[in-house]
Formats: structure tokens, sequence, C-alpha cells
């Protein structure tokens, strides 16, 4: 059975790295790259870096491109717990979930895959210890105190600090569930304190619990996209608002043809949109709403 092209171009790259003639840090050939050296697709050359991000020997590197990992260097010590969750999460930030395997953790720690199970069971658990480290990274705002402080602005102040993780960890709003939660204490601690702070509000504790998690999946909901957004960009090659310059033509032809008026009346307009206004809007809405419901009851 022959080797099929893509696994004889991700051996070639793999010989390179580990002869060390490419150093951890250095840029790898990109997928266009490939195409042009080696006279392959676009698929093609999708599936050598796969492969090699999957033996642990590259990874995507945010505005830089995808250059060779630090796996690619010989480890003097075996790693622990708090080393295996941090270089997951910090995985997951580059590449996202659908990045993060056990083969691939274990290559960006230079151990062998079954290694990986001396620290955790398997990768549920080990994203809820990831889930919990970035938590705990992130307490409540320390300068509120919520037994005191105005309840609404304790909400709004954790929704902003949940919003900002997300930001910055764009997976961490799929690892998130709300109907099958991860039991992660730091996460827990965000819940009790935003019920605290509606403590002097209101002494129903459903309701507590019910604004507190309906404004923490408020926000992750909207957070989903960041995810979407990321994986979106690194597929295409291009930004969001370089995606919407390229449907303008489609765009014009549907708002021509006088199905959608108020769409159409809105388009004509100077308007800004974006995932940060949009939960700016929703938040205060929520918050009115909550604000009328521990008034009048």
């Amino acid at each position: 059975m022959s080797v099929p092209t893509y696994r004889k171009i991700a051996d070639d790259l793999a010989a390179r790295i580990t002869a060390g003639a490419l150093a951890p840090g250095d840029r790898v050939m990109s997928t266009r790259q490939i195409m042009a050296a080696y006279g392959v697709a676009m698929a093609t050359a999708t599936k050598v870096i796969a492969r090699l991000r999957e033996q642990g020997l590259v990874e995507a590197k945010p505005g830089v491109g995808t250059v060779v990992s630090s796996a690619a260097a010989p480890r003097e010590t075996a790693p622990d717990r708090v080393t295996v969750v941090h270089t997951a999460i910090t995985i997951a930030d580059a590449e996202g979930l659908t990045g993060l395997s056990m083969r691939r953790l274990a290559g960006a720690l230079g151990i062998p895959t079954m290694s990986i199970y001396r620290h955790v069971r398997d990768k549920e658990e080990l994203i809820l210890l990831m889930m919990d480290e970035v938590m705990a990274a992130n307490p409540p705002p320390p300068d509120l105190d919520p037994d005191t402080a105005d309840w609404r602005a304790c909400v709004e102040a954790v929704a902003r600090l949940q919003w900002a993780m997300y930001r910055r960890h764009t997976w961490l709003a799929q690892a998130i569930s709300f109907t099958r939660p991860l039991l992660a204490p730091n996460a827990m601690a965000h819940t009790e304190w935003v019920m605290r702070s509606l403590g002097r509000a209101t002494a129903d504790p459903d309701l507590q619990f019910r604004a507190a998690v309906m404004v923490a999946n408020y926000v992750r909901g909207t957070a989903v996209n960041l995810a979407e957004e990321a994986q979106a960009e690194q597929d295409t090659g291009m930004t969001d608002e370089q995606w919407m310059q390229t449907q303008q033509e489609r765009f014009a032809a549907v708002m021509a043809s006088g199905r959608l008026p108020m769409m159409a009346r809105y388009a004509t307009g100077d308007h800004d949109f974006s995932l940060d206004l949009l939960l700016d809007f929703g938040l205060r809405t929520i918050l009115d709403g909550l604000d009328r419901i521990l008034t009048h009851g």
C-alpha cells in the first residue's frame, strides 16, 4: 500500500524539525507555501499541517502563524498536573477545543500519550480542570463586596469579567454547559458571588439562582460566536470584515428583492454592529428586567 502524499510531505518536514534545521519557535511552511513547493492541492497541504500538529511538532501562534512547537526540544523533567493543564489551555487558546487531543497535548509536552492519563482520567476531566483554572485566575471583582454593594453593579461586573475571559479563551464558552454542568469549584464561586449580591434585594433562593444563571448563560451564549469567528477566520484566512466584503454583491441582490424592507432600510444607514455592542444591549435589557422583578415582584 502506497504512502499518501501528505504523509510523505509531513515526514519530510518532520525530519527537518527533528534534525534541528528548524528550531522551536521558527515558522514552518504555510499551506500555500507547501502547495507551491510540492505542487499539491490545498486539501493535501492542510493535511500536512494537521499531521505535524498531531505529532506535536508544530503549533499555531496567534499573529505569527504555524511555528515549530517547544515540544521539539527535549524536556529535562516529566510535567506535573499544573503543567499539563496550562499546556492544554495554551493549545486550546491557539487552536480551539477541536485542536486539543490527548495525542496533541502529549506531543506538546514531549511525553508519550498514555502518560497524560497519569494526570487526568479523560478529556472531560482535562477540560474541567482547564475551565476551573481559568476561573481561578479570574475571581469575582475584589473591589466589590457582594454583601453591601449595589446588586446591579455586582452582577454587571461579573458578567463583564466573564465576557473578558471568553474573549481571551474563545474555547471556554463551548466547554461550559448549563444543562450538564461540569462541577468546577471556581466556576461555581462566580454563581455563589452573584447570588450573594442579590441577597439584599430578594430572599428567594430560587430567584437568586435563576437570575445568576440567566445572566451567565446570556454572556456564554453570546460568547459562543467568538469561537465560531476564530474558526471561520482560520478556515478561510479572512477576517469577518474581509468575508463580508466578498458577500456585498449577493447581499445587495437580496436587499433589492423588496422582501426585506426593514432590513434594507437599516442597511442603507451607517450603523455599528459587533458582538460587544450586542452584549451591551442585551445585558442592559436583562438587568432592567431583573430590576423590575426585584422591585415589583
